[in-house]
């Protein structure tokens, strides 16, 4: 039995495309253009199993898409900039670009041991300065026409990492890498204007029909367009007052409290009068800083001593807290609270004896008595009662006909106005650290802000850094740092801060568009290249990356960069890669290849066979070392084998268990491919011979089945059904394994059906595919070979499966030509062998035919 080496199959085949130049986009004709992109990676030395599956996916419909006739951009690059590479030296002792591009060399042989469709001529790494110097440019411009600016603003510090921290990267108030509990810090910080494009961010979110919903979901949440009023409330006893938004200007009865961030300016002041309160402020930036953290923590606040006076009720007076639960980033920083009406407002006032006034109830049932709830009452929908104070309906309302009472009383008074707010904030790009493009600026103290000159850029990192010490090296670089200024010409410093990872990964996507122009973007090639038609990345992205991009190609668009609104036509979200986590008896996680299973079941350690507990099925990570090795898979299995299991195991948007079972299945049903064709019972006709006359009946249904596949695939591979393709082509396989080559016609029908496989299943398993190609004498690569068309006339059912009962019992099912006449499939009936078993020499009395369907035979 022939046996397919895919050690020597996959490494020929890998040096033909490279030699060959196959995947290489160099012109641009009039062939219709397919843009796909897998999310870049950043290179941490290794690819894991979430990598082989997101670059599987998107190889496959690249592969597919070249196979329609299209001029394919499939490139790949390095998100090479961040903070890992500066622990790396911290630890390791080397530099950071040493180490990061000793990584990208071995991530980059692991990717094409994978066998995908990259066009290689195009790589970039974002730490490169060919391609930083470009985002240098873009900043400056971005400057010039106000999307740049520089401002104060609280941040989530790290005191390990030494570095500003998004808000998502705080969890439980400690820094997502060091582990460190975060401060809340004050620094000059630079932002981009992301919120000037809220509405049209949110308004072109529809238009992405090619997007998952949940997606889009996720960024309209993040975006948080909401709709309210934003009201003052004057203080007691002093001349300004606190401004407050709110979304439910309804319930401003319902006040018994007013509550400040801890980062709000009259908390300041009143903390450099009142010592507790300055310490209450100081121990809420030690805490959790993160929505989520801020959410589950107990609700504390300490009494400014302050009261504000209720801006439609000038009788009404509340006091004023600090409260650890109110953030500074969202409406004002500043809150009323209404406890009968929002949980969280409820636990404070229970927490600190403050009144709960309802002052909205289900119409036709009695106020009720706030004293007695046990939680808040959360109403928004239907027809309620309301106290709206003087403002009172005398008729039940919807909340929506209470708030525009509410408003127009705060216009007409002056005390506020209807008003639109957002959750989404400016994006502050500053990071304080070395291993990060520079921010082109230069600080004098004669000129203020002066912006690097063009002929100046790049302004590159300088090589000659330490890391000896806590913080960022270039704030501490003896020359690097000092300059002369651009505009007077005296003494002054660059900016030392570097900007955030996600400002490379916003516009990567278009300088793949033309890496090697001058400029960051030759403008006919990312006109005629834009937007990616498929990108293929995991959600966790959903929010930051892809709404920074969405803003990104906006701002670019302003500045003349290009034409296009949105960047990504289409977008696949993945599921993750699962695996089984196993424990020694100590607790100790254990990697896969350290245990063993007997018959029995019983899990073992290898090495001393000591007692080993299985636990969950969990996405694979280092911490639980629940991972397995893709290099070890593609040397003993081949990446074919591999990329097939990634396949087939499941729906590719939802999670997959990576099993031995599994990739060895995968690994079986190539050899059983190899052999079906290597070994082919007849001899085959060539490639090109005309069709036979006729076919028998065996023929004729594996014709049939061929096409029907091809049919559907096409629509599988379309809507990313690929575990369904890869269900099709093994039955189709296991179909033509039952055919015998001796027929009128089967040679030929199996030439066809190994060819049609062989097209199917290649942008899947690209290298025996293109070993087989060759092996059935085609001249040229399966790889530029086109996707096989379906013949309409075979996709017409002209057979129909009939069942056949005798006295209502099923005796047998008959193939018969579909609408045959009722004499012909009664003829067929009676002369079934097991119908005439069944009627054991009875006399037939009547015989029913359903057309299609059943013959049913009393006897």
């Amino acid at each position: 039995m022939s046996r397919y080496n895919h050690r020597e199959t996959e490494a020929q085949w890998q040096a033909v495309w490279r030699d060959r130049g196959t995947f290489r986009l160099e012109t641009l004709g009039d062939r219709p253009k397919y843009y796909v992109l897998e999310m870049f990676p950043y290179p941490s030395g290794r690819i894991h199993m979430g990598h082989v599956r997101n670059y599987t996916l998107g190889d496959v419909v690249a592969r597919h898409r070249r196979a329609l006739g299209c001029d394919v951009l499939h490139p790949m690059g390095w998100d090479a900039f961040g903070l890992p590479a500066e622990n790396a030296a911290i630890e390791r002792g080397a530099h950071p670009a040493a180490w990061t591009y000793e990584n990208i060399a071995a991530m980059r042989g692991q990717l094409q041991s994978m066998g995908l469709s990259l066009d290689w001529d195009r790589e970039i790494a974002t730490c490169h300065p060919d391609y930083y110097r470009h985002e240098q440019k873009m900043f400056l411009d971005f400057l010039k026409v106000g999307l740049a600016y520089r401002r104060d603003s609280w941040v989530n510090w790290d005191p390990v990492e030494n570095t500003v921290l998004a808000n998502e990267q705080v969890i439980d108030g400690r820094g997502w890498r060091s582990g460190a509990l975060v401060e809340r810090r004050k620094l000059n910080q630079w932002f981009l204007r992301i919120t000037e494009y809220a509405d049209e961010l949110l308004a072109a979110l529809p238009t992405l029909e090619r997007w998952p919903e949940r997606v889009r979901l996720m960024q309209e949440n993040w975006i948080g367009r909401s709709v309210g009023a934003r009201v003052t409330f004057p203080l007691q006893g002093r001349e300004d007052g606190l401004e407050i938004f709110t979304t439910r200007p309804d319930t401003l009865f319902g006040a018994s409290f007013c509550a400040l961030s801890p980062d709000h300016p009259l908390a300041d002041e009143i903390g450099r009068a009142r010592p507790e309160v300055a310490e209450f402020v100081a121990e809420c930036r030690r805490s959790g800083t993160s929505e989520a953290a801020i959410e589950t923590q107990e609700k504390r606040g300490i009494d400014t001593g302050l009261r504000a006076v209720h801006p439609l009720d000038p009788t009404i007076t509340v006091l004023v807290y600090v409260a650890n639960f109110v953030l500074m980033e969202y409406g004002t920083g500043a809150i009323f609270g209404c406890p009968a009406h929002d949980q969280r407002d409820f636990d404070f006032a229970r927490a600190y004896g403050l009144p709960i006034i309802p002052v909205l109830w289900p119409a036709g049932e009695a106020r009720p008595d706030g004293a007695a709830l046990a939680e808040a009452m959360v109403l928004a929908d239907g027809a309620f009662a309301y106290d709206i104070g003087p403002l009172t309906p005398a008729k039940p309302v919807t909340v929506a006909e209470a708030k525009d009472i509410a408003i127009a009383a705060l216009q007409q008074r002056k005390a506020g106005e209807g008003t639109v707010r957002y959750r989404l904030r400016d994006w502050g790009v500053s990071r304080q650290r070395y291993w990060g493009c520079p921010i082109p600026i230069i600080h004098c103290e004669a000129c203020g802000i002066v912006p690097v000159p063009e002929d100046q850029l790049p302004v590159t990192l300088p090589e000659d850094v330490t890391f000896d010490q806590p913080g960022n090296p270039l704030d501490r670089h003896p020359t690097w740092k000092h300059v002369a200024c651009p505009s007077c010409g005296g003494k002054a410093v660059r900016e030392t801060d570097t900007f955030d990872t996600f400002f490379e990964s916003s516009w990567y996507f278009a300088r793949f568009c033309s890496p090697r122009s001058d400029q960051a973007f030759d403008r006919a090639a990312v006109d005629r290249l834009l937007p990616v038609d498929q990108y293929v990345g995991g959600v966790e992205h959903a929010v930051l990356h892809l709404l920074y991009a969405r803003f990104f190609t906006r701002a670019l668009k302003r500045c003349g960069y290009l034409g296009v609104d949105e960047p990504f036509a289409g977008l696949f979200t993945q599921g993750m890669v699962t695996h089984q986590t196993y424990r020694d008896r100590d607790g100790a996680w254990l990697y896969p290849t350290e245990v063993s299973r007997d018959e029995a079941g019983t899990w073992t350690t290898l090495s001393g066979g000591g007692p080993v507990t299985a636990g969950r099925i969990e996405k694979m990570s280092k911490s639980k070392r629940n991972t397995v090795d893709p290099q070890i898979i593609i040397d003993t299995y081949g990446a074919d084998a591999a990329r097939l299991f990634i396949l087939s195991d499941s729906p590719p948007d939802r999670d997959m268990e990576w099993t031995e079972a599994g990739i060895e299945g995968a690994w079986r049903y190539l050899q059983q491919l190899w052999r079906l064709v290597t070994e082919c019972p007849v001899e085959l006709p060539a490639a090109g011979t005309p069709v036979p006359n006729g076919f028998s009946p065996a023929a004729e249904g594996l014709r049939r089945a061929l096409h029907r596949t091809i049919a559907a695939m096409g629509e599988d591979l379309e809507r990313f059904h690929f575990n369904k393709a890869v269900a099709r082509i093994r039955e189709l396989t296991n179909l033509v394994g039952k055919i015998e080559g001796t027929g009128q016609g089967e040679a030929w029908a199996l030439r066809e059906a190994f060819d049609g496989i062989i097209r199917l299943i290649g942008p899947m398993v690209p290298h025996i595919g293109e070993a087989l190609w060759q092996h059935l004498g085609h001249d040229g690569l399966l790889a530029d070979a086109a996707w096989p068309e379906a013949d309409p006339a075979l996709l017409v059912e002209n057979t129909a499966t009939v069942a056949v009962q005798v006295n209502g019992k099923l005796r047998a099912t008959l193939i018969l030509p579909r609408d045959v006449d009722e004499a012909t499939a009664r003829d067929a009936a009676l002369a079934d062998a097991n119908v005439a078993r069944a009627l054991e020499g009875r006399t037939v009395r009547k015989v029913i035919v359903v057309p299609n369907r059943i013959v049913n035979v009393v006897g």
